[in-house]
C-alpha cells in the first residue's frame, strides 16, 4: 500500500490526509465489538494496558473512554495497530526508513460524551528522539460533525511546537490551547471535520493541531489510533516519560522491539514475533 503523489502533497501542505475506505467494514465492526469488554477489564492476553483512563462503575459516563497500548491486552486491537500497512504509510509520510509503534489509543466517545481538547501529539513524545509522531486515526463507526468527530486545523503543523495542554478530557473550551497558539503565531484557525464511513481513517503529522467536540448524536464514536515513531527512534538521554521509560534498558537509549516493535522498514525488517504481513489481507479495504 503506497500513497500517491497527490496524497503526499496534501499531507505536507495541510498536515493530514483522509482516506474514506481503509479498514474493512466487517473487521471494523469486530474491533468495535471489543470495546465494551475491554473497558470492563476483560483482557484476552491477561495483561493490563499501559493506561486505562475510564473504568465502568468508577468514572462519569460523559467522559471519553481511553485505553493506551490496547495492543498488549487484545489481539484484535493488535492486528490493526501493529500492522505493516500502517507502519509503511507512516514511514512514507514521515520520511523515515521504517516505523515502530510508539503508543496506541482505544477511544470510545458514547452519546453525550464531552469534548477532547485541541492539542499536538508531538507535545507528548519528548521522551524520544526524534520527538515526532505520525498518527493513524481509524473510525470504527461512521463519523459526523454532530457526533464529535476528529477535527483538524489545516497547515497548523507549520506553527512550531507548543507544550502539553492544560486539560485534555472534558475541557470547558476545547479550543482553548489552539486559540492561544494561533494568536501567538498570528493565525486564524480553519477547521476540517473528519466525516467518514466505518473503517475510514486519517493520518496526521505530530505537529498538527486536532481535537474533537462533544458527541451530540445518538451513536457512539469508537476509534483506534496508532501513534508511530521512526524505526531509528531512541530514548531521549534526559527527558523521562513516567509511563514509557519503564521499558528503557539500563545504560542504553535503544528501544526494545518487545515493547516498541518495528512494524515496517524499507530494508524488509519487521519484528519477528508480529503476525505475518499476509494476514492483513482481511483487515484493510483500500490501496490508498
Amino acid at each position: 500500500m503506497i500513497l500517491n503523489a497527490t496524497k503526499l502533497e496534501q499531507f505536507h501542505r495541510d498536515g493530514f490526509i483522509i482516506i474514506d475506505n481503509f479498514l474493512d467494514p466487517a473487521f471494523a465492526q469486530s474491533a468495535a465489538d471489543r470495546f465494551a469488554p475491554l473497558f470492563r477489564g476483560e483482557f484476552p492476553t491477561g495483561l493490563y494496558p499501559d493506561e486505562w483512563n475510564w473504568r465502568e462503575g468508577r468514572d462519569p459516563d460523559n467522559l471519553t473512554r481511553q485505553i493506551c497500548n490496547g495492543w498488549k491486552s487484545d489481539p484484535t486491537i493488535a492486528a490493526v495497530t501493529l500492522s505493516a500497512t500502517i507502519g509503511q504509510l507512516c514511514a512514507q509520510l514521515g520520511g523515515w526508513p521504517g516505523a515502530r509503534i510508539g503508543q496506541d489509543n482505544v477511544l470510545w466517545k458514547p452519546p453525550g460524551a464531552a469534548a477532547l481538547g485541541f492539542h499536538q501529539d508531538d507535545s507528548y513524545c519528548k521522551w524520544i528522539t526524534p520527538p515526532n509522531y505520525i498518527t493513524c486515526w481509524i473510525g470504527l463507526d461512521a463519523t459526523s460533525a454532530k457526533g464529535g468527530t476528529l477535527e483538524y486545523v489545516p497547515g497548523s503543523h507549520k506553527w512550531g511546537d507548543f507544550p502539553p495542554i492544560r486539560q485534555f478530557h472534558a475541557p470547558d473550551d476545547y479550543h482553548e490551547a489552539l486559540k492561544m497558539a494561533a494568536a501567538e503565531v498570528g493565525q486564524v484557525p480553519e477547521f476540517v471535520k473528519v466525516e467518514v464511513p466505518a473503517g475510514g481513517c486519517a493520518f496526521h503529522a505530530g505537529g498538527t493541531w486536532h481535537g474533537s467536540g462533544a458527541n451530540n448524536s445518538t451513536q457512539p464514536r469508537r476509534s483506534i489510533v496508532a501513534h508511530c515513531i521512526s524505526s531509528d527512534a531512541k530514548f531521549h538521554p534526559t527527558n523521562v516519560s513516567y509511563i514509557y521509560n519503564r521499558y528503557k534498558r539500563h545504560n542504553s537509549l535503544n528501544m526494545d522491539e518487545d515493547f516498541f516493535p518495528v512494524l515496517w522498514a524499507e530494508d524488509g525488517h519487521r519484528t519477528a514475533w508480529l503476525d505475518p504481513v499476509g494476514n492483513e489481507k482481511k483487515i484493510f479495504a483500500s490501496k490508498a
